[in-house]
């Protein structure tokens, strides 16, 4: 089975409506960053001031690649303004796992059942 990682980039103060949201949906092992950047209109200008470099929450999660267009649905509908959505709601990133090792046992996560009880 293959397993993916998605990454969401989201507005701050929508960070904990995503959490909750895969929290209901039954995906509640997320990594949270915060982290900061711009997008394609390059930051924002107020007055006479652009700032380039907009405070933004990063939310990391490895699910199995069957459950991806669910996850990724869940964060969408939870991490958009509005109905419409707004520049600057954020971007989803998805890209597969080659492996995973658990650090406290070892164990080889995504190796066969019998090769990682051994």
């Amino acid at each position: 089975m293959s397993m993916i990682m998605i990454r969401a980039i989201v507005r701050p103060e929508k960070a904990a409506e995503v959490l909750a949201a895969l929290m209901d949906a039954g995906f509640p092992a997320v990594t949270k960053y915060s982290v900061a950047g711009r997008g394609k209109q390059r930051g924002i200008k107020i007055g006479e001031v652009t700032y380039d470099e907009i405070p933004k929450t990063m939310l990391m999660s490895v699910v199995k690649d069957t459950d991806k267009d669910y996850v990724v649905e869940t964060i969408m509908n939870s991490a958009r303004s509005g109905k419409k959505g707004a520049f600057g709601d954020g971007k989803i990133f998805v890209s597969e796992v080659l492996d995973i090792f658990t650090i406290s046992s070892g164990v080889h996560d995504t190796a066969p059942a019998k090769e990682a009880a051994a």
